[in-house]
């Protein structure tokens, strides 16, 4: 192979360059520091079931008393706008309260610090400013690599930055937005029944996979030289590569049967807009998408927003979205509580308890999807109208292989809301000791709830 790299000042990006088969072959590289000017603005030139894991996120929280009740040491009931998910309780949920997410001195930055706490393991100095990868790009990369789909992500709410996975250097993973173009990559042309009775793999798939691979194993040659910031994007470069090229050997492979594994319908086309009800009929469809996906084994891991934090939706004919109201709507004298918040508080829960549903529904061996997974349920606030960051509320729901204890309530005692990612990222087996940093900090799990 010939490696194009620079001169100092070049008009076009470098390419990989050389021969396969007697035919030419090239591929493009990344923009680098060596190929933009001096300020870095322009061109210068048979196995056990696989256990899965999934994230789900709402905006705002519960009204404080309308979500949860603790009864005698961690029983527990959901109640009111959380009731939808009370009968999964027992069998699939652990509820954490409790937890706080310390800030060491920093300002918190309304309905970003919560989240992003929670799921990165540290505080962020700004709005839009993620200070870590999170914690879901840390499964995906230790058991989505033998799929098609390293990890899927979906928003409900119409908007594809509305997605909260970020993996190294702040690497967005915008949420696909458009049902029907899930379909489309989940179930379209290039889809592979596993219990179709005979298998013919795509040609044109397989030299592309050997292309890449023949690209790959020269990697060495073109870092050689490359300084520290350049190394550190070639690196995210070849791992993509090597994602795909993982994603082409999985599709040129006949795969084993799976039983729960039905190809869908396609659904209608649209996309959701920041109306709940369609938001409400987007996670429906998302969840019965996703719930074939992970049948079929085309991903292990996925990420899907019902509404984003500083919550967006507003009802059909209305105007006032559900994070003003969270502010501007007074209490109901009768009742002591918004009633209006608290309406779009229960469509959060029960767009939740739809995909549980959907989940439990899908048979799988001797149980279900909801066995064999761990979705770990996280929100940005404890309360919206104070837009506090102690106490916010997570559960995991599923009982991952057997690796979770089910039907708990633990009491975080201030501790860090970190012992929570952390507690999951051990149950889905990622290699790691210690998670967060300063006083989010943590090597302790939650142990009561790791069977």
């Amino acid at each position: 192979m010939t490696l194009l790299v620079k001169s100092r000042h070049q008009s076009r990006r470098a390419l990989l360059r050389g021969a396969l088969g007697g035919a030419a072959i090239s591929v493009g590289l990344p923009f680098l520091d060596a190929t933009l000017n001096d300020s870095g603005t322009a061109l210068a030139s048979g196995a056990p079931m696989p256990v899965r894991f999934g994230t789900w996120f709402w905006g705002l929280g519960h009204t404080p008393g309308r979500g949860f009740k603790a009864l005698e040491g961690t029983d527990y009931r959901f109640t009111d706008e959380c009731a939808a998910i009370e009968p999964f309780r027992q069998d699939y949920i652990n509820y954490f309260r409790a937890f706080n997410a310390p800030l060491d001195g920093a300002a918190s930055t309304v309905h970003f610090t919560g989240w992003v706490a929670a799921k990165t393991g540290a505080i962020p100095s700004g709005f839009g400013r993620i200070p870590a990868p999170t914690l879901d790009t840390f499964v995906a990369e230790a058991i989505g690599g033998s799929t098609r789909f390293r990890s899927i992500e979906m928003s409900c709410t119409g908007l594809a930055k509305d997605s909260y996975s970020y993996g190294r250097a702040g690497s967005h993973n915008a949420g696909e937005v458009s049902p029907l173009q899930l379909y489309l990559r989940l179930f379209g042309p290039e889809f592979r029944d596993p219990n179709a009775a005979t298998f013919t793999p795509d040609p044109r798939l397989v030299l592309r996979q050997s292309v890449l691979s023949a690209v790959s194993a020269q990697r060495q040659a073109l870092v050689r030289d490359a300084g520290a910031s350049d190394k550190e994007r070639l690196d995210q470069y070849f791992t993509a590569v090597r994602e795909l090229e993982n994603q082409l050997q999985v599709m040129s492979s006949a795969p084993p049967p799976l039983d729960a594994c039905v190809r869908p319908q396609a659904p209608a086309e649209g996309t959701p807009t920041l109306q709940v009800e369609q938001s409400l009929a987007a996670h429906d469809t998302f969840s019965k998408l996703i719930a074939m996906a992970l049948a079929c084994d085309q991903t292990r891991v996925f990420n899907l927003l019902y509404s984003q934090a500083a919550s967006e939706l507003r009802a059909k004919g209305t105007t006032f979205t559900h994070h003003i109201l969270s502010h501007e709507e007074p209490l109901d004298v009768d009742v002591g509580y918004q009633v209006e918040t608290a309406w779009f508080n229960e469509r959060s829960f029960i767009a939740l308890a739809g995909l549980l549903n959907q989940l439990k529904s899908t048979r799988e061996g001797d149980g279900t999807l909801l066995d064999n997974l761990l979705i770990l349920a996280q929100t940005d606030t404890s309360d919206a109208k104070t837009h506090s960051v102690i106490g916010i509320p997570s559960l995991t729901i599923g009982r991952a292989g057997g690796r979770l204890k089910t039907g708990l309530a633990i009491a975080g005692n201030a501790g860090p809301i970190s012992r929570v990612g952390l507690t999951a990222m051990r149950v889905m087996g990622v290699p790691i000791a210690e998670w967060g940093v300063k006083s989010l900090r943590t090597d302790q799990p939650i142990t009561e709830v790791m069977a």
